[in-house]
């Protein structure tokens, strides 16, 4: 919401006898308070959240309308509330603390939404961090989900992949998607925690393990969490699961000096 401009507007209420060089160039009958209200009528419109439920509420009524005259005032009124609803609901589910992540279903949301319902347990999480290379500049490296809870902190890399194709490994060694081969999937995810790894436990000033994993949406995945090449693989829609059901090794005091300095260490890979 825009901050308004109210001075002169309140000393022309205070003083109505008192006539300046502005008012003299304002059209007969337009007081202040008009121009105030226009203005803050324009701020509202700026609003995205004012502008949506504008949208919705306009959609309500001509739906309901529509309906009424159809089959009658009762279920106009419930077609109505429905629109509502149903809208409210659907933005809920497309939200996203990363702007970046809010034009399109992601499997990155997905995650997001689970790893939500644990804060109550003592996780933070930070989302969509870039993993700097060097003093030079940021690398293309991102960690989707970095979560530092009381069992640990992970980087966890959230992935959409052909649900058509089934998804193997060999030998804890290679994970395959398909015919294609995912080594580099993985390497990438662990060396984007091996980079986490360093640069948080130089920012704490001790050693702090940074446990990589991918969660993939789409194919089934015919097992509950696989170590390939040091990185945890699983179904995504057990991502909450994976984490909770480890034991404590970190006090709340460590949980948020370790993610005060991710916080700093790590830059948005979407700054706003």
């Amino acid at each position: 919401m825009a901050i308004m401009e109210r001075g002169k507007g309140q000393e022309s209420r205070d003083h109505p006898g008192d006539e300046t060089e502005e008012s003299r160039d304002r059209p007969y009958g337009t007081p202040v308070k008009e121009a105030a209200e226009e203005r803050t009528g324009g701020a509202l419109l700026s609003d995205p959240q004012i502008r949506r439920w504008m949208w919705r509420i306009g959609t309500a009524i001509v739906v309901g309308l529509a309906c009424t005259l159809v089959v009658g005032v009762r279920l106009g009124l419930t077609a109505a509330v429905l629109v509502v609803i149903v809208d409210t609901v659907r933005r809920a589910r497309t939200q996203s603390s990363v702007s970046a992540w809010q034009k399109s279903s992601a499997a990155e949301r997905r995650t997001e939404k689970q790893l939500k319902s644990l804060q109550r347990n003592g996780y933070l999480v930070l989302h969509a961090r870039a993993v700097p290379r060097d003093d030079e500049g940021v690398s293309d490296g991102q960690i989707d989900h970095l979560v530092i809870g009381p069992s640990g902190v992970y980087a966890i890399d959230s992935e959409n992949w052909d649900k058509r194709l089934p998804v193997r490994t060999m030998s804890h060694l290679k994970l395959f998607h398909g015919p294609f081969n995912r080594k580099d999937r993985l390497d990438e995810a662990r060396w984007e925690a091996e980079q986490a790894s360093r640069i948080i436990g130089g920012a704490v000033g001790f050693e702090v393990p940074v446990q990589p994993s991918v969660a993939i949406y789409g194919p089934s995945i015919p097992w509950k969490v696989m170590r390939v090449r040091d990185v945890d693989v699983y179904a995504g829609n057990r991502a909450r699961a994976y984490l909770r059901r480890r034991p404590k090794i970190l006090t709340d005091a460590d949980v948020e000096r370790i993610f005060q300095a991710a916080e700093k260490a790590l830059p948005p890979k979407y700054p706003d």
